[in-house]
């Protein structure tokens, strides 16, 4: 079953990996908790000095968890001079919170689904502009986002999939893949979703040039629709 936590709060593309936990895990702390839901409740950015008061937290408590949940993204600090004011004697600005544009995921299993609406909503679009059947463009488009990925990548095929939620594992020669990042799409949409993923996938081995393997559709309970076996 999965479970999820969803914040909407830097580029997700840039966290390195397990960031999302942990950004998820520093609101663990009641303090920080209230801290961020009060700042996100604002209309301007939040000082620390009006957060302790708002919250009856002393100063110090309250920069502490406010510099952490920055640390972790969750917040932007921006610097204002609060007297509206310039020049010299208008004081040093004063350093402020807001809710970041990052946005935190974390499921269990790990999911994709924004991926898959991108994908879906550039093929529907492109259909509507060019009139070329929505499932050919879909394949394509899964396609080029395989190979952006491979290309992208910094290690080997095996790697690339278990850091975007695959969960490959070997299988005598093969890789099966104990995880589908698409599931309840999958299990509702299976031709149109378990085709998508089809060419994602080989989008991926082709830009890793990974000759040795080939993506087939080989549905199983409890997996991936896709395996990736021993090229013919």
């Amino acid at each position: 079953m999965a479970v999820g936590f969803t914040l909407v709060s830097v580029d997700p593309s840039k966290e390195a990996p397990g960031g999302d936990v942990s950004a998820v895990a520093a609101l663990d702390e009641p303090t920080r908790r209230r801290l961020y839901e009060h700042v996100v409740r604002q209309c301007d950015p939040v000082g620390r000095d009006d957060a302790a008061e708002a919250l009856g937290l002393a100063r110090q408590t309250a920069a502490f968890h406010l510099d952490r949940l920055a640390d972790q993204g969750l917040l932007d600090v921006v610097y204002e001079r609060r007297s509206g004011r310039s020049g010299p004697g208008a004081g040093r600005p004063a350093k402020l919170y807001r809710r970041s544009g990052r946005e935190v995921s974390v499921s269990l299993p790990e999911r994709r689904y924004e991926l898959a609406g991108r994908l879906l909503a550039q093929a529907v679009e492109e259909s509507d502009a060019t009139g070329e059947p929505v499932r050919t463009v879909l394949h394509r488009k899964a396609e080029e986002l395989g190979e952006q990925l491979g290309e992208r990548a910094a290690a080997g095929v095996t790697d690339l999939l278990e850091r975007h939620g695959f969960e490959p594992r070997r299988e005598g020669d093969a890789i099966v893949l104990g995880n589908c990042p698409f599931h309840v799409l999958a299990r509702e949409h299976t031709e149109t979703v378990c085709g998508m993923n089809l060419h994602l996938l080989r989008g991926v081995l082709k830009a890793l040039d990974e000759g040795g393997f080939e993506a087939c559709l080989a549905p199983a309970p409890g997996r991936c629709c896709v395996r990736l076996r021993p090229a013919a």
